[in-house]
């Protein structure tokens, strides 16, 4: 009996409804509906959305001094790890951070490693570091949750090539006070689903890596949004399409669902 007119319909919704729910990942994905442009490329924004962090170890000034430069691979421009304050491997002298504060988002950034062991870092709420680190495979390298998950290496494109991070995170929860449910991320490199609603222990670096780095040795999480930070460690890394989407995760999951 021939099949309804209808089947090759009924066969594309379901093969949708298999299909990964997510938005857009990687390297070039564009800003959700609703969600806000942090970094553009242009030194407007930056002085309009960032800030220094001016943590135990700070010792730099305003205006910002990294800086704006050419895109090293396609047209337009980047932002550059470049701070004199900051001196290879002296992290926390000179690393911005947004002047807005976040729970839980959607985020997305972009960034390219220059030099052999470039290194530098995401901070979700200024907190929990996921590692940019050029040669590093380790725990403590790059794409991981610092000293929390192995790195996922593999994925990583090389020097002087555009790689992202795509991930949703839920803040930490607290009752009457106190910590009832550590921060979660579920997070993409280069399109790759590499973390998957991982529960992140503590802030790691001591007090000069972040909010809470020095509150019971980095364990001492409190309950109090954080800005987003990228780390000047002497180190040439390059960002550039940056941007974020707050979201309210009332369960504990960072699944990326498909209206993200």
């Amino acid at each position: 009996m021939p099949l309804p007119i209808r089947f090759p319909l009924l066969v594309i919704c379901a093969l949708a409804s298999l299909s990964p729910a997510r938005a857009e990942v990687g390297v070039g994905a564009k800003p959700l509906p609703g969600a806000e442009m942090l970094f553009d490329g242009t030194r407007e924004m930056l002085d309009a959305k960032w800030t220094y962090w001016q943590g135990p170890r700070f010792a730099s000034s305003l205006p910002i001094k990294w800086r704006i430069v050419e895109d090293p691979v396609d047209k337009g421009t980047a932002l550059m790890t470049f701070d004199p304050a900051a001196p290879k491997g002296r992290y926390g002298a000179a690393d911005i951070v947004t002047q807005k504060a976040y729970r839980d988002f959607r985020l997305h950034v972009e960034f390219c490693v220059m030099n052999e062991g470039g290194n530098s870092g995401v901070y979700l709420q200024n907190r929990y570091e996921i590692q940019i680190q050029d040669g590093d495979g380790t725990k403590h390298g790059m794409g991981a949750v610092i000293n929390e998950t192995p790195s996922p290496y593999y994925l990583y494109k090389g020097l002087r090539q555009w790689n992202a991070y795509d991930l949703v995170f839920r803040a930490a929860r607290f009752k009457d006070g106190k910590l009832v449910e550590k921060a979660r991320v579920t997070m993409f490199f280069n399109g790759v689903k590499i973390h998957a609603h991982q529960e992140i222990q503590q802030v790691w670096g001591g007090a000069n890596s972040g909010i809470d780095g020095g509150n019971d040795g980095g364990k001492g999480i409190t309950d109090a949004p954080g800005g987003l930070k990228l780390q000047c460690e002497g180190h040439d890394v390059r960002y550039r399409n940056i941007w974020i989407k707050e979201l309210d995760l009332v369960r504990s999951n960072t699944a990326f669902a498909r209206e993200n």
